[in-house]
């Protein structure tokens, strides 16, 4: 399951470019704190342990014990944006909940096993590489699981055969395929040069044929 981790947040009452560049250039980052119950909330954030945050995290999906200077507030990590011409974060998102509050989060699927379809010249591709998923906040897992290696040619893996963690429930309907094993196309790309020959080889016969 996520882990929930430590961060410490301070207010911040000034707004502006200019406040902002004076801010992360002290080392900071700026951001705000959101949610249905909760007033947004501009605040600052270590930059180093943030990124270290981010860099030691399995997942998109973090959730964060915001240490605010009116007590502490459980918030998922809703959006970072980079900067990527001079590196660094510009400004984290924070989505406040609550620990009785179903969330909805997007998890990734990791393929476990070599499935038997490969034997076979099969492929496995995967239609959904995450899973939309609705969970309290301490049931989120980082990643799910998904055994293929009773995968055939031709099989598939519906959600509802997605093996999920106790009090995970998936937003799809059963019904929707995740993953399937699908047959080689390079036998009938290979077919194709050959049939252009053939038919290339034809066309002189045809024509001589034609003005007899």
């Amino acid at each position: 399951m996520a882990k929930i981790l430590d961060l410490t947040a301070q207010s911040r009452s000034s707004e502006g470019t200019a406040a902002v560049k004076r801010l992360r250039k002290a080392g900071s980052i700026p951001a705000v704190v959101y949610g249905r119950k909760t007033p947004a909330l501009n605040v600052q954030v270590d930059g180093k342990t943030f990124s270290k945050i981010l860099q030691g995290s399995a997942s998109d999906n973090i959730l964060v014990s915001l240490k605010l200077d009116k007590g502490e507030q459980l918030a998922l990590v809703q959006e970072v944006q980079h900067d990527h011409l001079k590196g660094g974060i510009l400004h984290v998102d924070f989505h406040a909940i609550a620990m009785d509050e179903e969330i909805h989060a997007e998890v990734p699927l990791d393929l476990v096993g070599d499935a038997i379809g490969l034997k076979f010249g099969g492929l496995v591709e995967a239609i959904h590489h995450n899973l939309e998923v609705r969970c309290l906040p301490k049931d989120l897992p980082e990643r799910i699981s998904v055994d293929v290696s009773a995968l055939n040619v031709g099989n598939s893996i519906h959600v509802s055969e997605v093996k999920l963690p106790e009090g995970v429930r998936a937003k799809l309907a059963g019904d929707v395929v995740v993953i399937m094993c699908v047959a080689p196309k390079v036998e009938a790309e290979a077919a194709t040069p050959a049939a252009d020959a053939k038919a290339a080889k034809a066309a002189p016969a045809a024509k001589a044929a034609a003005k007899k």
